[in-house]
Parts: C-alpha cells; structure tokens; sequence
C-alpha cells in the first residue's frame, strides 16, 4: 500500500497524478482494434478461434448460444437461497428503475407550436456480463433487468464461458430472471464487436452496456457509432473519504473487498486524521489474513491500494473531484458541509453503515458505474439509457405564421433562403 501526506515534498505532483482521464495505452488499443476487425471481416470463426485462444474452450457457431434448456436447468437448479437473493435485487432494481424512466410530455411554445418529447424503448439492446476470476451473477440484474424494466423485446447477453464451454449456472439463473432473451458465450473485445457489427449467429444490436476489462472498454469505444454505448466502466474502484468519525474495521474491509476484484482494480483511502490512517493500515493488514482470494488480494494491495492524508477535508474532497472514483465511501460528522463538494462520483455511499457491496447486489441502482476518471464525463447505467428520444412538433397556421419572422431572420443570415421561402410560403 502507498501512503501519501500532504507534507511529502512531492505533493503537488500526488495531486497531478489523482487528477485522471479514462483512456487506454498503445498495446491495449492495437489489440482491440485488430480484434474488431478480425470479428467484421470473419464473424463467428473470428469468435471461435478468440474463445479457443483466451477462454480455452473449443465452440462451433451452432454451440455459441446458450441453448434454453440450459437456462431453465439452471434457475431449476439454483438453490432457495440463491433464487431468495435473485428476486430480493431484482425487485430492488426493476423498482428502482421503473421510477427512474423519462416520461412522455407535451407543450406550447412561445409561437403557440405544440412541442414535446416522446420516449420508446430500442429494440435490441446488447448487455456485457464479465467472467474471467469470478462470474459477476450481480452484473445481470443490473444490467438486463434495466433493459427489461424499459421494454426492450430484445435483451441481448455477451459472458465468457468457461474452458467447458459452459457458462456458471448461478449466471444463467440472474440472466432468466433479469429478463435476457438471448445468451452468447462469448467475452471480451471480440463480444463487443459481435454485437455491434453482428456475425453469422449473433445479430448486431442498437446499444452496448455492461462493465469489462480494459480491452472490454477499448472495444466500446472503438465502436462508439456504429453502435451506441452507455459509459466506459471497466476495472472496478473504490474511494474512501472519511474523518475520525470513520470506523477502520469498516473501511479496511471495504478496501478489501474492492482488491478481491485483482487485476487492475483499485482502491484509494483519504483522511485529515493520523489516527485513523494508521488504524485503517493495520486493519487492513490483519483483515487480509483471513480471506481466501489471495492471489487475487496482494497484486492490488501492493500496487492499486493508496491512502492519503490531507490537511482539511475539504482538500479531500478536491481529491475526489480530481479522481472521479467509480464508487465513494463518505463517512463524516459533517456531511452537510461535505457532500454538496462532491461532482464526479459514480455513485455516493454515506456513512458507517453503507457498505459498497450492498450497492453492488442489492440497494436498487445499478451497479455499472464510470472508472477510470470516465465519472467527469459519465453517469452511471439508468433505465433512460434504454429508451430512444424522440421530439414532437406541430405547428398551425396561426403558430407557423408567428414563427415566420424568426425563422426569415435565421435564413437571411446564414444565406439559406429555401429555409425561409419553406416557412413564408405556407402564409402565402
């Protein structure tokens, strides 16, 4: 773990460095990119020789999708427990989502001219559901029952499979739940392009959401219109702003559990007070010993964990903003003051007793949420990412008539008489 102060001679560069922008390198670019076009060129053999290659597992074109019998096996295999904790976030989500949609509405200009909004939902949607370590079954529900929440007919789901060729049943049990229609075993950069320029199986969709690793998030991009995406949310993150009023049981463990991700996850810890930095580190030290992913835990602990004190915790806050963390921890006696600070978070858990992981399976919001410092640019996944905006306009003679003058104004300076002469004609 790092540990910074604001008294260190290289502060000001600690500060430069917090203050993120979300891209990928060279490497990571050039991989997806040739990928993107192995996959448009060749399709489903495109897939199969990437499944073979990164999942080791060995498909044809009829064995890519998920057959439904193998769905329904496995919510009639899951465990009372584990359907239990199923339906408790799905009916979290779906409700939650449900009062988040935009809504239909209709008005009258200043010309008199009805105007408004009309909103549908697409009709084909792809939603990416990682595996790799651990198979996110929490992913499901807050990807694909927001799609199904805003009447998708078509919820498409990419997921990798294992060296089987079989995708984790306790998966396939959220994704019948949550609504899907269709399941590829398909991962990584190669999914993506799948689903946006489609292949001889899978038919291309309107809209790519769901997390994923960094080539996940780089193929997103790269094929940001050709297809729409929600966000860039990739390896997950965690920031924890606290004042001596944070508990260090509490925070240690949620720096634990962000680290159990691996890989490039990453989990910051900022405080004004020296107590309590050094009480988080030797709980984290010893909370660390217990747990079981340990392969998983020391690559982060070593190199993705950083805590931080600063002098106020309004500098802490700064930090934040500068950072724009995926998830944030804010436990302080003086939310009041603190919260309204924060801008670029993902998503806000305040207070001792609001642990992230509940947000990750259960609270009601979605868990796919910006990383990388995409927060400055991003929201988090919403139910109206699903739905399609459409203006409304109609005019009458009377409200065309008003609008004449404005519009001749507008056409004579930008040179575009037959824009004028289309408005003035119908006063004729």
């Amino acid at each position: 773990m790092k540990i910074l102060r604001h008294t260190d001679a290289d502060w000001k560069q600690t500060l430069t460095n917090l203050d993120r922008r979300a891209e990928a390198s060279d490497a990571v670019r050039e991989v997806v990119s040739s990928v993107v076009k192995a996959v448009r060129e060749r399709g489903d053999a495109a897939l199969i020789e990437f499944t073979a290659k990164f999942d080791g597992a060995t498909l044809t074109s009829e064995t890519l999708r998920v057959s439904q019998e193998e769905i329904d096996a496995a919510w009639n295999a899951a465990t009372p427990e584990l359907r239990s904790a199923l339906e408790a976030s799905h009916r979290n989500v779906f409700a939650f989502s449900r009062k988040s949609m935009r809504q239909d509405w209709h008005g009258t200009n200043e010309q008199g001219a009805e105007v408004g909004e009309v909103y549908h939902p697409f009709e084909r949607v792809g939603c990416y559901v990682p595996g790799g370590t651990a198979p996110l079954v929490s992913t499901a529900i807050m990807t694909v029952t927001l799609a199904a929440a805003a009447g998708v007919p078509e919820i498409v789901v990419c997921t990798p499979c294992g060296r089987d060729g079989k995708v984790n049943p306790g998966l396939l049990a959220a994704l019948k739940l949550a609504g899907a229609t269709e399941v590829y075993k398909v991962g990584g950069a190669q999914a993506i392009a799948a689903l946006a320029y489609g292949t001889q199986t899978i038919q291309p969709v309107a809209k790519i959401v769901g997390p994923g690793n960094s080539y996940v998030v780089e193929a997103k991009r790269q094929c940001l219109g050709a297809v729409s995406i929600d966000l860039l949310p990739g390896p997950s993150e965690v920031l924890i702003l606290a004042d001596k009023s944070g508990d260090p049981r509490f925070i240690a463990a949620d720096i634990l559990a962000q680290a159990e991700h691996g890989k490039d996850s990453q989990a910051g810890f900022i405080t004004d007070d020296v107590a309590l930095l050094d009480a988080v580190v030797a709980e984290v030290d010893r909370q660390c010993q217990t747990l079981t992913r340990q392969d998983q835990l020391k690559p982060v602990l070593e190199k993705g964990v950083f805590l931080i004190l600063t002098s106020t915790l309004e500098e802490g806050a700064r930090l934040v903003n500068a950072y724009a963390p995926e998830h944030l921890s804010l436990i302080t006696e003086r939310e009041g003051d603190i919260l309204p600070l924060i801008r670029t978070a993902g998503a806000i858990f305040l207070g001792n007793h609001s642990p992230v992981a509940v947000g990750d399976f259960v609270a009601g919001p979605s868990h796919t949420l910006p990383t990388g410092g995409a927060g400055k640019s991003f929201p988090g996944l919403t139910v109206d990412m699903f739905q399609r905006r459409t203006s409304i306009i109609r005019l009458s003679r009377e409200s065309c008539a008003k609008s004449e003058p404005i519009v001749r104004a507008f056409a004579e300076v930008e040179g575009l008489d037959a824009h004028g002469r289309s408005v003035s004609i119908r006063g004729e």
